[in-house]
Order: structure tokens, then C-alpha cells, then sequence
């Protein structure tokens, strides 16, 4: 059943006469997308709620001051400048009417011929909304300095605190995923820990400072090799990481972790990095979406039930017997995909076979710390399995390669150089706001009372 949108506003975005791409989304795969449709007879719109790109995979670098959040994103407008044929719109996808071919956003309506959700992912607490409020996640760039506001205003904190528990919940730090991003996350916590932090706050003693990674199963980076699961485990206990194997978070109350098990950790900072769902848009069949709020493809990307809206990226899950969940949700199938959508959106308007899409997985890495990384490569139809210093020289090539804009990419390696010679993280500015869950004074007050 179709929503009932109201007519009385547009957007104002005019007709040029060509057909109409819309394009939910500014990601690797709408970014891959908008690229493969320049200098096409198509009018190409896109819409995001953020005026710019954000180079995810550096997120969590951002939240441990290793480089700063400008380093790491690119606005839209600046990367597509040249594109005679793009449109873009600051504005946030409410509803679509699938009937009318219309998209309602917060600034009005949008006609579409052709309509792309590349939408993405949004962090999964699964339905806890205790934890959801308390945790802090690393999904955008807002949630990368939150965190670092954070890690950063609980030692100014803790200057000011006697109480051993107190001092030990603004130090302690739990993080909830042992996937990349958890794996990261520790890895570069420990640094700060080991060379970063002492130096700055000489009063504390960073021996008391935990490091708790929590995984549900039995093993690190799921997805990768047993080789880079082990060596991963390796490095972080190596720095001192407590890694919790087999274990879930019950409850977070923004000071006590409640484990399956019943056993209790203290801290002011749980970071949830366990997992993603899709983000949807309303408006669509029901039957289009499966598990994770992922929607159902065809192999040409097209949605379950729609001719003309297609799904690419993490909200996208094109089932088949080696993918039955839909494929990884990484960057490399989105962009994958993303660019072969464009090429079908040409053939599509020529009335000419739409291609499939056939993943061609390059492999995973993850940097666990100076030197010390885990990378398996695919290449040439050759797995290359490495650690150490050469997965991590590899891993910083490529992500620097990948970053847009020339301007960014020297930023980043300056910082690099100098955090690699001089083990200091420069960045280590409280900007904004940090996660406030309960106050220092109100939890000193409920244990003297």
C-alpha cells in the first residue's frame, strides 16, 4: 500500500527534460553511483542529510585525536563540481510514494523515474534502548568527536577525583564488537594509554586504566582468516587489551556493564561497535525487507516488487547460495556495485541487457596498532595472507589512496608521520560536547548516602 504524501510542496529542483535519478544517500556506493552517471542523459539528484562524504573507515581515528574530523570528509558539491548533470540537496528522506514516483524529504517533494536507496546502515543495539542511549557508537562523523570529547573530558575529570571506583570509571574504557572497528578501536586506545596519556595527565596512573573488549563468539574479525584472527588477538593482548570472549552485554545503565554471565564492569564509556542494521525508507513493501532491515535485490540491484527503485550498498541484499544474507557490508561491494548500477542505468534508457553484479572481493584488512596490522588480500584470484609491518604499510596505502581530495590525503599523512616518529597524537581538543550519561557528583553522592 502506497503512503499517502502531501502534494502542496516541491522541492525546487527544476525539470531539464531528461530522465530523473534519485539518489538516496552520499556514501561509497551513492559516491560510485553519481561518478558512473557523469556526462549522461540523465538528470542526477542527489540527496543526503549531511552536505558531505565521510571516509568511514577512518572514523575511529578521529575519535582517538589521530587526525582531525576535516581530514575525512569531502563536501558533495566540491567532488562533483565539474558534473554538469548533478543536483544536490541537503535534506532528509521521510517517505516515498511509490505510486506517484515522488520522494518526500524535509525541504518537499521530488518526482523520480529512477529511484536509488543507498541509504546504508545505521548501528544495531538490538531494541535495548537503555544502551542505545548510554553507549556511544561510531557510525557518522558526530559520533567520531563525541567520542573523543569524551575519552578526553573523563581524565580532566578524574584530575579532580579521590574515590577509587570513581577514578577507575572515568578511566576504564569497554568497547561491545571485536569485528574491525572494535579491533581498531582498542588497539588504538592502548597507544594513547601507553604513550599519549601519561604525558599529558602526569598526576594519573594509566596501570589502572582498563581496555575490555567484548566479543559474543570466540573469535576476533570474523570474516577473515584464522591466521588474522589469532595474530589480531595477539597484538591486542600484547598491549595489555582484556579481551572478554563469549560474552554479550545484558544492560548498561551509563556506569555498571551487566554481562550474560551476571559479572559487572564499571565505566562511563561503552563504545558499541557489535553490529549494523539497514535504514529503510517507509513507503516500501514490507516484503522487500529481510533480515537486518536489509532490502531484497535482484541481481541488477533492482528492488523486490519495483522496476525502477534499486538498492546498492549495506541496505542492499542481492541473496545468492554463496551470499544468502546478501554480501558483506564493506565498502568494496557498495562501490562495487554503486558503479555497475550507473553502467545499467545507461544500458536501461538505451533499452539495452542489463548486466549482473558479481562480487569481487579484494579482501579485509584491520591495523591494530604502530607497525603491528592483519590484511588477507585477493590478488589476481591469489589469496595473500600477511601481518605485521607489511599489512600495515598496505593498509595505510590504501586508505590513504582512498580518501578524497589532495588536501586530505596530506593532512592525514602528515599526522601519520608525525604520530608514527614521535608516538603523539596532536589532536587533543575538546570541541562540543561529550557523551554525558550520569554525573560524577550524583554517583559520589549515591555512595556516601
Amino acid at each position: 500500500m502506497a503512503t499517502i504524501i502531501d502534494n502542496s510542496r516541491n522541492a525546487k529542483i527544476a525539470e531539464t527534460g531528461q530522465p530523473r535519478v534519485v539518489i538516496v544517500g552520499g556514501g561509497f556506493a551513492g559516491l560510485e553511483l553519481v561518478k558512473a552517471l557523469r556526462g549522461t542523459e540523465l538528470q542526477v539528484i542527489l540527496i543526503d542529510k549531511q552536505n558531505f562524504h565521510t571516509f568511514q573507515p577512518l572514523l575511529y581515528q578521529v575519535g582517538t585525536a589521530a587526525v582531525e574530523a576535516d581530514s575525512i570528509i569531502y563536501p558533495f558539491r566540491k567532488i562533483f563540481d565539474e558534473q554538469q548533470n548533478f543536483y544536490f540537496r541537503l535534506a532528509e528522506v521521510q517517505s516515498v510514494d511509490t505510486v506517484n514516483q515522488m520522494v518526500e524529504t524535509s525541504i518537499g517533494l521530488l518526482r523520480y523515474d529512477y529511484l536509488v536507496i543507498a541509504t546504508g546502515a545505521t548501528t544495531n543495539f538490538y531494541g535495548d534502548e537503555v544502551i542505545q542511549k548510554n553507549a556511544i557508537s561510531i557510525k557518522n562523523i558526530q559520533d567520531a568527536l563525541a567520542l573523543r570529547n569524551t575519552i578526553l573530558s573523563n581524565f580532566e575529570k578524574a584530575l579532580q577525583i579521590d574515590d577509587d571506583e570513581q577514578l577507575n570509571s572515568l578511566m576504564d574504557y569497554v568497547i561491545v564488537g571485536g569485528g574491525p572497528t572494535g579491533v581498531e578501536l582498542a588497539g588504538a586506545l592502548s597507544e594513547l594509554r601507553k604513550h599519549v596519556f601519561p604525558r599529558d595527565y602526569k598526576e594519573l596512573d594509566f596501570i589502572k586504566m582498563d581496555i575490555h573488549l567484548i566479543q559474543s563468539g570466540d573469535l576476533l574479525l570474523k570474516g577473515m582468516s584464522a591466521e588474522a584472527s589469532q595474530k589480531a588477538r595477539e597484538y591486542l593482548e600484547s598491549f595489555g587489551v582484556k579481551i572478554l570472549f563469549n560474552r554479550k552485554v545484558k544492560a548498561y545503565d551509563g556506569y555498571t556493564v551487566t554481562l550474560d554471565n551476571g559479572d559487572t564492569l564499571i565505566t562511563r564509556t561503552l563504545i558499541w561497535a557489535a553490529g549494523v542494521t539497514g535504514a529503510p525508507i517507509a513507503g516500501l513493501r514490507k516484503e522487500s525487507l529481510l533480515r537486518g532491515n536489509r532490502l531484497q535485490t535482484d541481481e541488477y540491484n533492482r528492488i523486490t516488487g519495483y522496476q525502477n527503485i534499486f538498492a546498492i550498498g549495506d541496505i542492499a541484499a542481492i541473496v545468492t547460495p554463496d551470499h544468502p544474507e546478501g554480501h558483506p557490508m564493506l565498502a568494496q561491494p557498495a562501490m562495487q556495485q554503486g558503479k555497475l548500477l550507473g553502467e545499467n542505468l545507461k544500458r536501461l534508457i538505451k533499452n539495452q541487457p542489463l548486466h549482473p553484479f558479481h562480487y569481487h572481493d579484494k579482501g579485509a584488512m584491520a591495523t591494530i596498532g604502530r607497525n603491528q596490522a592483519v590484511a588477507d588480500l585477493k590478488i589476481f584470484k591469489k589469496e595473500i595472507k600477511t601481518q605485521g609491518f607489511v599489512a600495515w604499510f598496505i593498509w595505510a596505502f590504501i586508505h590513504l589512496i582512498s580518501i578524497i581530495g589532495f588536501r586530505n590525503r596530506l593532512f592525514v599523512l602528515v599526522n601519520w608521520i608525525g604520530s608514527y616518529f614521535t608516538y603523539d597524537k596532536g589532536i587533543r581538543l575538546i570541541l562540543g560536547k561529550p557523551k554525558e550519561n550520569i554525573p560524577v557528583e550524583a554517583v559520589t553522592e549515591k555512595a556516601v548516602g
